[in-house]
């Protein structure tokens, strides 16, 4: 697959860049795809998550009624789960949601998920830039020359750039990653991807089983 390399002005510099079928040419597996998804968002959970069951609830043991004779269900506790206040039946308790997912699996799930987007035509190639400040007008102009101000973009530098990342931090719709920090759920999560020149052949080899 050739791809067309553009400017931050949103012009064709009438370079063009071949991704490697390896990465961006595969058939988009999507059961793997939900498993790394499912894991990621999985492993955001905090699992503090408590409620108060009928021996942990603060009430009064007294017997509230007599066992017989009242035409209704025998009553012992305040703690029951029937009365109002009393404690929850099995209720949420804190717990770990983390689960484990082979290397190679993830790796399938990113090319997936890198090919998907390529074979959708929603990745496109820029090419190298900084900024000399962090101005989140200098990335919000970036944005509008492609026309993506108000869609969802994820932007991948070949190394960290702090006045990238600055500038585009108080963006709702805009992130920024290096090929070391790209997901699955991240990837799938935006509607464009931009990659920078550099960055291409960092992520065919990190992600090139």
């Amino acid at each position: 697959m050739e791809l067309s390399v553009f400017n931050i002005s949103g012009s064709e510099t009438g370079k063009k860049v071949t991704l490697s079928d390896e990465v961006f040419g595969i058939a988009p597996n999507e059961h793997v795809m939900y498993l790394d998804v499912k894991q990621y968002l999985a492993n955001q959970r905090q699992g503090t998550h408590k409620a108060k069951e009928r021996a942990e609830v603060s009430r009064s043991t007294r017997k509230i009624k007599r066992q017989k004779g009242t035409g209704g269900a025998r009553a012992g506790s305040l703690k029951s789960p029937i009365f109002k206040g009393g404690g929850r039946i099995f209720g949420p308790r804190p717990r770990d949601y983390f689960f484990k997912l082979n290397k190679k699996v993830k790796t399938l799930a990113r090319q997936s998920a890198l090919a998907s987007k390529a074979q959708d035509g929603v990745l496109m190639v820029i090419e190298d830039f900084s900024f000399d400040a962090p101005k989140t007008k200098s990335y919000l102009s970036l944005l509008n020359a492609f026309s993506l101000a108000d869609t969802k973009t994820l932007l991948v530098l070949s190394e960290a750039n702090q006045n990238v990342v600055l500038s585009s931090r108080n963006l709702q719709k805009a992130q920024v990653a290096t090929p070391e920090q790209l997901n699955t759920y991240t990837l799938l999560n935006a509607d464009r991807v931009l990659i920078s020149e550099g960055a291409v052949s960092k992520i065919e080899s990190l992600f090139n089983q």
